[in-house]
């Protein structure tokens, strides 16, 4: 018996033995995969953050960059504040957060809400007045000024701009315009797309625009400091000025002060294009017949370069400079090529007291050269004996400038003075046929007053003196009203 008692005795300690074992050798199982899990989540845990420590860090990158350029982008909205005084008093626009109003005539007339929207505008341009010229139209160039005695629709301008999406921005500029005879002409001006996101501080803008050459041509008439347009550039550029359909690529270095290249392409032909492709309404240009082809090849193409800068001389005083340059080919003949250069200065001082923009005094001056290469031509009849006649082959260089000064004297008033010149080389088929009056040289001075009564009018009051190479002197004064319904884009600084 004691015996057995041995036995089982032996077996339950073997049993609790092997029952003890087994339990630290399950403990240590648990113990290792709990401690592999806890590595798992440490490994886990640090992945995340690693991966969440470069999200952030692209993102700061990215932030930084976009801040870099909305602080160089900002330099020439600064500009555009500062020199907006020149056209109109600034304006002061309210969030309609603040407190509820009526509508005004400051307010967009907006069409669409949130990312997407489109801000309608429209600017009417009407002049009154008279010339002692028998040949107003030749008198004055440009498309939009005074070209007869008594009164002129210059222009009655709608604009269309806004967002498109979060990637671009399109602008469009429909102008309604009546002639001599009484009949409604229609022109789009503008119409674009411009990228708002691209990196390195590129834009890009396609479509109708007009061509980035110098100041005045990239600017509304309704922007203008004088009634008309410089003769220099109704000469070189045509009565439209220059723009047609293209793409324009933008880059704004990265420099302390604001300075920004400009490359563009664009078509040649038209009467937008009057150095170039344009065929003058089938008139004798350069006493040849012009054509305007279609484009074959990317040498039939419209080439721009422009650089344009601008510093801060003190507090008060701003200046801007450019450099343009305009290539492409003509329709004298085949092989042949136009090529327009210019540069251009503008400098502002303002008032350190200066109250909705003034005083202020401001100097614009421009300076262009055209060279054009007028190819042999046996099409036009110049002698008037119903035989076309022949001219040579040869280069016809022109050039001028103009320079103007304004005086904000007053909120609201501003006395503006412009000097204009143009002349050019004698030409071999002048020696041929006799002078080419459209060439002639010719100055003009232009004394102004112009008088805001809100920034939503504008009246003017302006004195031509004209001397033109045998032709003689002619005196014209005009009167000019415009009004502004809606909010108008800033104007080109």
């Amino acid at each position: 018996m004691k015996k057995i008692l041995k036995i089982e005795m032996m077996i339950l300690v073997l049993a609790l033995t092997a029952g003890a074992t087994s339990l630290r050798a399950q403990a240590t199982n648990q113990v290792e995969q709990l401690q592999q899990q806890l590595r798992q989540m440490r490994e886990s845990f640090e992945k995340i953050q690693r991966e969440q420590n470069a999200q952030i860090a692209a993102l700061t990158q990215k932030l930084n960059e976009l801040a870099r350029h909305q602080t160089a982008a900002a330099e020439p909205k600064k500009l555009e504040a500062q020199l907006a005084g020149e056209s109109a008093p600034v304006q002061t626009t309210v969030p309609p957060a603040v407190f509820a109003k009526s509508w005004s005539p400051s307010d967009p007339i907006r069409v669409g809400k949130g990312g997407t929207y489109a801000d309608l505008s429209m600017v009417g341009t009407f002049a009154v007045g008279g010339s002692t010229a028998n040949d107003i139209g030749a008198l004055q160039l440009g498309g939009h000024d005074p070209n007869q005695r008594g009164f002129t629709v210059q222009g009655a301008e709608m604009n269309l701009k806004g967002a498109v999406d979060p990637y671009f921005r399109a602008n469009a500029t429909v102008a309604f315009l009546i002639d001599n005879g009484g009949e409604t002409g229609v022109e789009l001006e503008e119409a674009w797309l411009e990228s708002v996101s691209l990196p390195y501080n590129l834009q890009i803008r396609a479509g109708q625009y007009l061509t980035d050459f110098g100041r005045l041509n990239s600017q509304h008439p309704h922007s203008w400091g004088f009634v008309d347009a410089p003769i220099v550039s109704g000469r070189l550029l045509g009565e439209d000025g220059l723009r047609n359909p293209g793409a324009r690529l933008s880059w704004l270095a990265p420099t302390p002060f604001y300075s920004e290249l400009f490359f563009g392409v664009q078509n040649s032909q038209g009467g937008t294009a009057h150095s170039f492709r344009s065929d003058h309404g089938g008139e004798p240009f350069f006493d040849r017949m012009d054509t305007a082809r279609g484009v074959k090849r990317f040498s039939d193409l419209l080439y721009l370069a422009r650089y344009a800068t601008s510093f801060e001389l003190t507090d008060n005083q701003t200046l801007l400079g450019g450099l343009s340059a305009v290539f492409g080919p003509n329709g004298s003949g085949d092989n042949t090529d136009t090529q327009i250069y210019g540069a251009d200065v503008y400098w502002k001082w303002k008032s350190p007291n200066a109250h909705g923009g003034f005083p202020f005094v401001s100097w614009q001056t421009e300076a262009m050269l055209r060279r054009y290469q007028a190819g042999a031509s046996t099409s036009a009849d110049l002698t008037g004996d119903s035989v076309p006649d022949f001219v040579p082959r040869e280069t016809v260089t022109d050039w001028g400038a103009y320079s103007q000064v304004l005086w904000g004297f007053k909120p609201g008033w501003i006395a503006g003075l412009r000097g204009d010149f143009a002349t050019g080389n004698q030409a071999e088929y002048e020696k041929l046929y006799g002078p080419d009056l459209s060439r002639a040289t010719r100055w003009r001075i232009s004394p102004n007053l112009t008088w805001y009564p809100s920034e939503f009018s504008k009246l003017r009051l302006q004195y031509n003196y004209d001397d033109r190479d045998r032709i003689g002197v002619d005196h014209s004064i005009w009167l000019q009203f415009e009004f502004l319904l809606g909010a108008h884009a800033a104007h080109k600084y």
